[in-house]
């Protein structure tokens, strides 16, 4: 159980320790304080654009923070807090006492359930790559595909469209080829309150070839997701960022900290150290398989051959359209897909599911 303090950060927290912080909490926003009283908030907003701006991690947290924090008073009632809620884009408020000092933290979900009132709906289509072989997942995708991997006791599809459904979108096409069978028939056998299209392809055409079945199918923008991955993020302030941003296709990147156990050595060319670096840390904006596409990338497609989304990216740079990249937390994405994360994943994922909006 999370304590308030576990929200407070210090003035001199550099971005990526609230980072951390935040991806430890599963948490969207932090608040900053200074001698006990409240100075700033950090969302994952202002994160997401201070990477985008470039800026080191190391920078102190005061210099991205918001520093006029929306709060409320100890004798603020119920319903006026879920006034803001509704008005504000934000997922949680600290409540302060007299002195200024956080006393309380009152989180969205607490007064709504689930969260879903509130959420922002944006009516897309959604293309489920669910066609490959779920190699990474050999054997237990030579019995079931990757698609229909259990979560607790749901498959994981599931749980990503209902992700989506949070945010108003229940139109999913499903691209389908190794076990495709299997993937219908679970369809057909299940209840649920969203539209399933299917598009098949006859032999294996990569990780974007059969989004060109989608030509003159689909006239909106619309999101693509790899089946075997969840994103936990804003889904309307995604879109809204590819929107705003004039993109062709944004690509949903999560922040990754790796650190090497080892000193690392640097040479010169004569083969003489220069310096030596203990246990360095870097930071990679990696891949999800998430992504947001306009319906005019499909033309760039080649019809029923091998392309992959790189393929597609490369071919839209070089034919000079407008690539986004929407930067999201470490622990914001789930991935399933290899054995020796599934478990990891899965236990995250129940805890995810209920506090991480």
């Amino acid at each position: 159980m999370n304590s308030i303090q576990d929200y407070l950060i210090p003035t001199t927290f550099s971005i990526k320790e609230t980072l951390k912080r935040m991806d430890l909490l599963l948490a969207n926003t932090v608040f900053v304080e200074d001698n006990d009283q409240l100075v700033g908030s950090v969302s994952n907003g202002d994160i997401r654009r201070t990477l985008l701006k470039e800026v080191s991690l190391k920078t102190p947290v005061s210099k991205i923070m918001n520093g006029s924090p929306i709060y409320v008073e100890e004798d603020c009632d119920e319903s006026a807090i879920k006034e803001i809620f509704m008005e504000k884009k934000i997922s949680a408020i600290p409540m302060l006492n007299q002195k200024g000092k956080v006393v309380k933290i009152i989180f969205k979900d607490d007064l709504f359930e689930g969260g879903h009132e509130i959420y922002n709906k944006i009516d897309l289509p959604v293309v489920i790559m669910t066609g490959g072989k779920g190699t990474r997942l050999d054997p237990f995708t030579r019995i079931l595909p990757k698609a229909l991997i259990p979560i607790d006791d749901k498959p994981v599809i599931d749980i990503i469209m209902n992700e989506y459904a949070k945010y108003g979108m229940y139109n999913f096409i499903l691209s389908l080829n190794h076990k495709s069978a299997m993937i219908k028939a679970y369809f057909q056998e299940c209840e649920n309150a969203y539209k399933i299209d299917f598009i098949q392809e006859t032999h294996p055409l990569g990780t974007a070839g059969a989004l060109r079945l989608l030509r003159n199918r689909i006239s909106s923008p619309f999101f693509v997701s790899n089946c075997d991955i969840i994103v936990k993020a804003d889904y309307t302030g995604l879109y809204q960022f590819h929107a705003d941003g004039g993109f062709a296709l944004t690509i949903i990147a999560s922040m990754q900290h790796y650190t090497i156990p080892y000193g690392i050595c640097e040479l010169d060319e004569g083969g003489t150290l220069e310096a030596i670096s203990e246990k360095p840390e870097y930071d990679f904006l990696v891949n999800t398989g998430m992504y947001i596409l306009n319906p005019e990338t499909i033309d760039l497609i080649p019809e029923d051959k091998m392309f992959h989304m790189t393929d597609l990216i490369n071919s839209l740079k070089r034919n000079n359209y407008k690539i986004g990249v929407y930067p999201v937390s470490e622990k914001s994405w789930i991935d399933i897909g290899q054995w020796g994360k599934y478990k990891e994943s899965a236990d995250r994922l129940n805890h995810a599911l209920k506090d991480l909006t």
